[in-house]
């Protein structure tokens, strides 16, 4: 790719940066705390080891990893998210070090953390070389990568394709499920990674139905803030019925309420 044709990240980050900031995310991360404790289960982290959230939202991965007792940080663009985190921390009485930063520029030293996490996180960092090279920076020699991610197929896809169907993202931005394949993540992780392992996951999230879960994206969810400020009544009622769509396609009740399959790709990259 010419210069002239390079991404401008910085616009794209800032970018990002105002999609993460509106709403109030952790209305939607509440549903992925199953993701958060499943990751956690299968790296299991020791007391006082350090662990890393990356691009941690309002705190899910490392509140996990704070009740085992390690020393925990956390890092995400969004200010009003890592205000959350300190809030919900606080109500544990746990002490975590959560910081407002860029995944693509962590503010730590090499071979800080014996544990770097990234769940639905990491993904959405524009500069998706510079970003893994961070991740591989920061963990230590013999340390672990462990992330969540979105795949091409299966929710993510569809989730992700209705919104870019009715809002383009912006132009250069690269896709986010790139992390979500074998094939991406070792091209990300691999040259700084002894052995990488894969396993496809389920999580559950949990409405009273989908309406509800309509409701709940629209009012909090940054990406589908985006979209319906891009478009006119007719445009958010088209959106709210592909999204619709989607979560009926997933869902896995039959009693009115929405219980979404949400499977992910989950990548273990040791150092």
């Amino acid at each position: 790719m010419s210069q002239d044709t390079a991404p401008d990240y910085d616009t794209l980050t800032e970018a990002g940066r105002t999609v993460w900031s509106s709403g109030d995310f952790n209305e939607i991360a509440r549903q992925t705390m199953m993701v958060a404790e499943d990751v956690c289960r299968d790296a299991d982290p020791k007391p006082g080891q350090a662990v890393l959230d990356v691009a941690c939202g309002s705190g899910n991965v490392a509140l996990v990893a704070a009740r085992r007792y390690g020393m925990v940080a956390g890092l995400d663009i969004a200010a009003n998210l890592i205000d959350r985190a300190k809030q919900r921390a606080a109500a544990e009485g746990s002490q975590i070090d959560f910081r407002v930063g860029d995944a693509q520029e962590l503010p730590f030293p090499d071979a800080s953390f014996d544990i770097v996490f990234s769940v639905f996180g990491v993904m959405f960092a524009p500069d998706q070389e510079r970003a893994a090279a961070e991740l591989l920076r920061v963990c230590r020699p013999g340390g672990r990568i462990v992330l969540a991610n979105w795949m091409p197929e299966a929710f993510g896809v569809d989730f992700f394709g209705a919104h870019a169907k009715h809002a383009p993202p912006p132009a250069g931005a690269p896709s986010p499920l790139r992390w979500g394949t074998e094939e991406g993540a070792r091209e990300l992780l691999g040259a700084g990674a002894r052995e990488i392992e894969f396993k496809r996951r389920s999580g559950y999230a949990y409405y009273r139905s989908v309406d509800h879960a309509l409701d709940l994206f629209q009012s909090y969810f940054g990406p589908t803030i985006r979209a319906v400020n891009a478009l006119d009544a007719q445009g958010v009622d088209a959106l709210r019925a592909d999204l619709a769509g989607v979560f009926e396609k997933y869902n896995q009740a039959d009693d009115g309420s929405a219980v979404i399959r949400t499977d992910y790709l989950q990548t273990i990259a040791h150092r």
